[in-house]
């Protein structure tokens, strides 16, 4: 209709259950989020200091257009109660969410 949609998928990341939400957007790449039970793993889109303010686990990967390429990409940044959990900067979105389960 628009181009603009939202899609919603169970994902597995290591034998765990993920959510993954795309938004897709108009002349644009989606917006995506990659949920774990304790935190996420998010593209550049959303705000980390936000996402720190809120004081949530929160981890940015940038460059992304599939739920696949969020589990690929190196984390750009993270929150601190992310950080507390495990997760690094450089690690892959995958590795991100596995500390978050």
């Amino acid at each position: 209709m628009f181009g603009v949609g939202v899609v919603v998928e169970r994902l597995n990341v290591g034998g765990k259950a993920c959510l993954g939400v795309r938004v897709d957007l108009p002349d644009s790449a989606p917006l995506l989020v990659v949920v774990a039970g304790r935190g996420f793993v998010m593209c550049g889109f959303l705000n980390v200091e936000a996402a720190e303010r809120l004081g949530v686990a929160a981890a940015m990967v940038s460059g992304v257009k599939s739920f696949e390429d969020v589990l690929v990409a190196s984390v750009k940044a993270v929150t601190s109660k992310a950080e507390a959990l495990g997760v690094k900067v450089g690690m892959s979105g995958e590795e991100a969410l596995k500390c978050m389960f």
